[in-house]
């Protein structure tokens, strides 16, 4: 299932067949995206099938799309990213080059990962059910997914998301977040911005959740809360830390045991409530979702089975 959008055909193609003249396999059934249909028709055209492997060449939003149609953990999902941020490939360990992610599609490992689910509950009173597979964000984080145009970032990839952080800082303004985890008591605080991850890494290597693994059965909730410039500066002096330190296993140790500070909460759980005052925007896995009143974020764990190298 191909998202034709930067991605050079031609290339692909010749790597599955490559693979597959290699690997013994029938040559692959090949649908393609549309802005209308980011990967549910053909994710459901697809299963009926019956496949053995899906291979996904597409951004994170592409991913997400298709993920939602598949049924079970039965199937294994490849990934061939060809999108902005390729988040759930980087938390993956996949490669970027398309020969080196075809050739984990035909001979990777597979690996169950967690979903998370969000229930929306609209300014309509609507409510809709998405999948995300690496964080939903409220806030900043969905404010960068709307305003960045889909030219801007094909052009210059995720630096087309700066001018909504600088302007977002700026304005600091702070929303009243009013949330339960797992059933416990309703906490209220003023937030700038809330992400719950599956995956930890963010574009350019940072680290936003230390301790978030997609296998884990659990879901890491930060709430961002800086008072002024300055304690948005030690957000971003402690995120370019992070990043250096989760390369060892010493520094991922020293990440763990390293106070948090006011600006930044960290928890973990497996359900989250939360509601607000005045609608909120919303993003799921890098795409605007529009604005919200409340959310039910929930994981399940063990959901799908993605590929990813091999360790042997």
């Amino acid at each position: 299932m191909v998202n034709p959008t930067r991605l050079d055909g031609r290339r692909l193609r010749a790597a599955v067949a490559a693979e597959e003249e290699r690997q013994g396999w029938l040559p692959s059934a090949w649908l393609e995206t549309t802005i209308d249909d980011p990967g549910q028709s053909v994710a459901t055209a697809a299963l009926l099938q019956h496949p053995d492997l899906i291979i996904v060449a597409g951004g994170d939003g592409t991913i997400r799309a298709v993920s939602e149609q598949v049924p079970d953990s039965s199937i294994p999902i490849a990934i061939v990213p060809t999108g902005t941020g390729n988040l759930l490939a980087r938390n993956l360990g996949l490669k970027s080059d398309i020969e080196s992610a075809v050739r984990t599609a035909f001979t990777g490992s597979d690996r169950l990962i967690d979903a998370g689910f969000v229930n929306m509950r609209h300014e309509d009173s609507r409510v809709t059910r998405h999948m995300f597979l690496v964080m939903t964000g409220i806030g900043l984080d969905a404010s960068m997914a709307a305003d960045s145009t889909n030219a801007l970032k094909k052009r210059i990839g995720w630096l087309a998301y700066t001018d909504s952080i600088s302007r977002s800082v700026i304005r600091n303004k702070q929303f009243l977040l009013r949330y339960r985890l797992d059933g416990s008591p309703e906490e209220n605080v003023h937030a700038h911005t809330v992400i719950v991850g599956n995956c930890g890494t963010l574009t350019a290597g940072i680290l936003l959740l230390p301790d978030a693994r997609p296998d884990d059965g659990r879901l890491d909730v930060v709430v961002f809360r800086p008072k002024g410039f300055w304690q948005w500066a030690r957000i971003g002096s402690r995120l370019a830390v992070a990043r250096l330190l989760h390369r060892t296993r010493f520094g991922t140790l020293v990440l763990r045991v390293t106070p948090h500070f006011r600006a930044l909460q960290y928890r973990q759980a497996r359900t989250l409530e939360a509601r607000f005052d005045e609608p909120q925007r919303i993003e799921l896995d890098g795409d605007d979702h529009g604005f919200v009143t409340g959310v039910t974020v929930t994981v399940h764990p063990s959901a799908l089975t993605f590929r990813s190298p091999s360790t042997s």
